[in-house]
């Protein structure tokens, strides 16, 4: 078991850290285009910067993935490190660059959080929900596989997860869905509508329901 928690100490040692550099980078983009407030002051729309971006949001996912793949042994634990490094990561991004601009002044304003495989939009508090129940989801994994407890996963937790995160997608990406068909500088351009919180709390329940039914059920014999 002590094995288990060295090892979730040093990924979100890393995770943080790699927020710090992601935070970092955020800022001085921010300097170098004049950027105060990212809503209100997009940036005009440049091809080669827009694939460079979009490559940059990809192998951010790959270097997460890589670093939950290293740290299990075992498929369960190697997603859990996994959802653990990638809720720190998120959620410590925004911390730091609390620290570093004073942005975001409140968990409610709302931000650009990913461009694939549409622009996403949402209040900050919302992915930051999502990032802490994927790191309490992730540390359960891990600590379950040292106790060689499988997560039980039967058909209810999957549906309900798979339509709680289906769910979570569409409120984040509705404005863009609504664009479609658009190009790309059309999507670039797009500012957020207002958030439809009851639609994310449904898919947020969802997917509290799949994690309590894979945290408490038995796995079968």
């Amino acid at each position: 078991m002590n094995r288990a928690y060295s090892k979730i100490f040093w990924v979100s040692v890393f995770s943080i850290a790699m927020a710090y550099l992601e935070a970092a980078v955020v800022v001085y983009l921010r300097r170098v285009y004049g950027i105060d407030d990212l809503i209100l002051q997009v940036p005009p729309f440049d091809k080669q910067i827009a694939v460079i971006e979009l490559g940059r949001e990809l192998t951010t996912l790959v270097m997460l993935l890589c670093i939950g793949w290293i740290a299990g042994e075992t498929f369960q634990s190697r997603v859990g490190f996994t959802f653990i490094t990638f809720g720190l990561w998120d959620i410590f991004y925004y911390v730091w660059l609390r620290i570093f601009i004073g942005w975001p002044q409140s968990i409610l304003e709302p931000d650009l959080l990913f461009l694939i495989p549409l622009p996403w939009w949402g209040p900050i508090l919302a992915p930051v929900l999502i990032a802490l129940l994927m790191v309490i989801g992730g540390i359960i994994a891990v600590i379950k596989v040292e106790k060689n407890e499988p997560l039980h996963i039967d058909a209810w937790s999957w549906v309900c997860l798979i339509n709680g995160v289906l769910i979570l997608l569409y409120t984040f990406m509705e404005d863009a869905l609504i664009a479609l068909p658009a190009d790309a500088s059309t999507l670039s351009s797009l500012k957020p509508s207002q958030f439809n919180w009851p639609v994310y709390f449904l898919g947020f329940s969802l997917s509290v329901i799949a994690l309590w039914r894979m945290m408490v059920g038995r796995s079968r014999t």
